[in-house]
This record gives structure tokens, C-alpha cells and sequence, in this order.
């Protein structure tokens, strides 16, 4: 494995800043609605065998007025890839299973129907090679196409400024990631999703980190403003139906497609900071 320990340092001090400003905006939007609900915030440390700073991450979680259940995970880990693992992941195979992550993963889920749950992550993994990944996803129960512009337009202007092709590539790539095969449906609105932004060189890690500086912003500034929009609208009992339905099929996807949920586990993460993705109720049928 590469060593790129102090591009990881600077990506973890950043992933960790942005989670404290996300945190306090939603905090902020709980106090809007008044309600007191806040961040619990607990660590956990990562376990491997003959791995003396195998890392960890802290997972915070608040349930509010607002926010029925929002989770925001920051984690920074090393070790080595199962040998049966290592060959799914970019750069590392049976016989060079040594990594690094550093990352930020969100998952939002709205009291209000009306209100669109979100994901959003980051993410800077060091194997053979060093890439950034990550994306932001819109999942509404009850699609508002001004909704749907506004953050599209967001990631557009984030893509923009770093790549004309970013946009439709990251975009084009969400509405292949986040499908649901045997519904044969899409869990949300899309958004971006970008992956292996291979950094070859310090500066290909200057451009890349500086792109998914920029989703993260791109985030804060849109999301607040979404559900600032919506937390007050009336709804109706058939319109809750309609979103634990919907959040049913958003569970389908990450117990059984999402990648970070596969790799969180399958690196012996804290499980509930890998689940806390999942709703807090849902409903089939």
C-alpha cells in the first residue's frame, strides 16, 4: 500500500469539519421548529488482529422534530482487506490487501413526508492506488420538481467549476447506482455519484480533494434550504403511507446493493454506525 499519510490527515481533518457544520445547521432547523433535539455524539475503535492502530470513527445520531433519524458518521480506518475482498476493491487484490479510508457518510430521514430524505458521503481510500469517491443523493416520498432542480442545480454548478463532463457523468452514474433491480425502480430523484478519482500525483490529490470539497458545500448549501422549505407543509395520513413505503424500498437498496454498506461491514466497522442508514420505520405491502 501506498503511504499517503498526510494527504489522509488532511482529508479527515476536512471530512470531520464539515460533519460539525452539517451537525449545527441541522441543529439549527430543530430550534427553527422548537424542538431541543441535538447530535449524541459516540466513538467506536475499529478491531483487527495483529493490528495495533487498526482507527475508528465516531458516529453521531439525533432525533428530533424535524429529523425523525439523521446519522452523520465519520470514520478513519487501516488494516488489510479480507484476501476474498480485496480483489472487489480498486487497487488491492489477495496479494496487496493493505488500505486506508478516511470518510464522511450522511443519512437523513424526515418526519415530514413532504420533506425529501437525503445521502450524501465522501470518502479518500488509499490501496495500491489513492482516489476520492462519493456522491449526494435526493430521495423524496412526495417529488417537488423545484426540489429536484434545485439540487441538481447545486452538484451542477459544484461539477462545473472543476469539469465540463463531471455533471452528466456523475449523474448518469447516480441513476445507475441507486436502482433498485428486482422493483425495477429508482430509490430517489438522483443526484451524483463518483468513484475512483484516481490521484496519481499531489496534484491529481489537489484537484480531486478540491472537487469533493465542493460537494460537500454544494450539500450544505442546498439541503438546509430544501427541508426549510417543506417542514412545515400539512400532510396527510395517506401521504405518511406513501413515504413508509417508499422508505421500505430505500431499505431493499442498502441492505442489499449499497456498496458502502458491503464495505463498512465486510471491514469490520461499527455496525451500528454502518446501519444507522436505515429507516426508522418503514412499511411493505
Amino acid at each position: 500500500m501506498t503511504e499517503w499519510t498526510e494527504q489522509t490527515d488532511q482529508a479527515r481533518e476536512w471530512f470531520e469539519a464539515l460533519r460539525t457544520r452539517i451537525c449545527a445547521e441541522f441543529e439549527a432547523i430543530e430550534r427553527e421548529a422548537g424542538s431541543d433535539a441535538a447530535f449524541d455524539y459516540q466513538s467506536w475503535q475499529r478491531e483487527e488482529a495483529g493490528n495495533p492502530d487498526p482507527g475508528g470513527g465516531t458516529r453521531g445520531l439525533m432525533k428530533g422534530r424535524v429529523f425523525e433519524k439523521v446519522g452523520v458518521n465519520v470514520s478513519t480506518v487501516k488494516g488489510s482487506f479480507a484476501p476474498e475482498f480485496a480483489g472487489t476493491i480498486n487497487g488491492a487484490s489477495a496479494d496487496n490487501p493493505g488500505f486506508s479510508a478516511t470518510g464522511i457518510s450522511l443519512v437523513a430521514h424526515m418526519a415530514n413526508p413532504h420533506v425529501p430524505a437525503v445521502h450524501m458521503n465522501c470518502r479518500f481510500l488509499v490501496t495500491g492506488k489513492a482516489w476520492f469517491g462519493g456522491g449526494a443523493d435526493l430521495n423524496p416520498p412526495l417529488p417537488y420538481r423545484e426540489d429536484t432542480d434545485a439540487f441538481h442545480a447545486a452538484f451542477r454548478a459544484a461539477c462545473a467549476a472543476h469539469n465540463p463532463t463531471y455533471f452528466d457523468r456523475f449523474r448518469k452514474w447516480a441513476d445507475e447506482y441507486f436502482f433498485i433491480p428486482h422493483r425495477g425502480v429508482h430509490r430517489g430523484v438522483g443526484g451524483i455519484f463518483y468513484d475512483h478519482l484516481e490521484c496519481a500525483d499531489e496534484a491529481a490529490f489537489g484537484r480531486n480533494f478540491a472537487f469533493t470539497r465542493d460537494v460537500g458545500e454544494a450539500f450544505l448549501d442546498v439541503f438546509p434550504r430544501l427541508v426549510r422549505r417543506r417542514m412545515s407543509s400539512d400532510f396527510t395520513s395517506e401521504d405518511k403511507r406513501r413515504q413508509l413505503e417508499w422508505r421500505g424500498r430505500y431499505a431493499e437498496f442498502n441492505l442489499v446493493y449499497d456498496r458502502g454498506t458491503l464495505f463498512g461491514l465486510k471491514t469490520g466497522g461499527n455496525v451500528d454506525a454502518i446501519l444507522m442508514s436505515l429507516p426508522p420505520e418503514a412499511a411493505w405491502g
